[in-house]
């Protein structure tokens, strides 16, 4: 029985295995990859190497790190959770099962698709599903966002303070009756496009232009980048049997990573804890590692 089962391998779970393994703990990352969503980057016709402080470069020392580690890594996906008397069992879509008696979840939450024509052919080329990230790019550049919720609006507003024109892509009223709403709506460099669904996504080595439409009315706009702000859906079912989840699937965490449930601890995107960046999930996954340590002298 391992000390520490680890389940996924963004940054979150790297530097939590990371930390786990100089604290002399016999621990198990299982994930499909090594680095999570760092490893799909943005990729824009005007930027070569941008400036914005992130945590790639760290993301990078942990896999690297990790990556020739045989006995602390198996590439797998974690299928099924169960609890048992001292700890709690693993099994795999391999077929593999591992014990441990303690687990940091950190497997992250992902992007709802428009699941329309061209999406995958330009996806991260121009096409990308976290504003957040990159909106300090678009200085006096034009950006879409697509969505109705506070996602999108919160970054309709962020992107808003930065670029020339952003439009607002709204399937519905949505959020927008929100005090973030009414401010959008009242921006002078804000178009919101209400009741409006994406058709089609349209470029040549980027992504240049979408197809919206709404009943007989069909339309094609153009921007630098365009971004699916749609919602995230929280990878946690494997093992919302066992610990608090919130309303939208996140796992509820204290301040110290625990959550409802002794023996487990969460980090990253799959937990209410506000992040979509990479440096707040390696903090948050050194925090996981740190307080299942602790956790771990005090047992028997």
């Amino acid at each position: 029985m391992y000390d520490l089962i680890i389940l996924g391998g963004g940054p979150a779970g790297l530097t939590a295995t990371a930390y786990a393994l100089r604290k002399r703990l016999n621990v198990l990352l299982i994930t499909r990859d090594l680095g999570g969503k760092t490893n799909y980057r943005l990729q824009l016709p005007f930027v070569d190497k941008h400036l914005v402080i992130n945590g790639e470069e760290i993301v990078g020392r942990f896999t690297n790190e990790i990556e020739y580690l045989d006995f602390a890594r198996v590439f797998d996906k974690a299928e099924k959770v169960e609890a048992l008397e001292d700890g709690f069992d693993v099994s795999t879509r391999e077929g593999k099962r591992y014990q441990a008696r303690v687990l940091i979840i950190a497997t992250g939450a992902l992007g709802r698709l428009l699941k329309v024509p061209g999406e995958k052919e330009f996806m991260n080329r121009g096409l990308c599903y976290s504003a957040v990230s990159y909106a300090p790019l678009f200085i006096e550049r034009q950006a879409v966002v697509i969505g109705d919720g506070t996602l999108a609006l919160r970054s309709t507003a962020e992107l808003a303070s930065i670029a020339r024109k952003v439009t607002l892509v709204a399937a519905s009223h949505g959020e927008l009756d929100s005090p973030m709403g009414r401010k959008i709506l009242a921006s002078p460099n804000v178009e919101v496009l209400e009741g409006f669904q994406v058709e089609a996504v349209l470029g040549d080595e980027y992504a240049r232009r979408l197809v919206i439409a709404r009943e007989d009315e069909k339309r094609e706009i153009e921007a630098d980048a365009f971004f699916v702000e749609v919602s995230l859906t929280p990878q946690s079912q494997i093992v919302a049997h066992l610990v608090k989840v919130d309303d939208q699937g996140r796992i509820v965490v204290d301040s110290r990573n625990r959550t409802s449930r002794q023996g487990i601890f969460a980090a990253g995107d799959v937990t209410d804890v506000v992040a979509e960046q990479a440096l707040i999930a390696i903090g948050e996954g050194a925090k996981a590692a740190l307080t299942a340590y602790e956790y771990l002298l005090q047992q028997p």
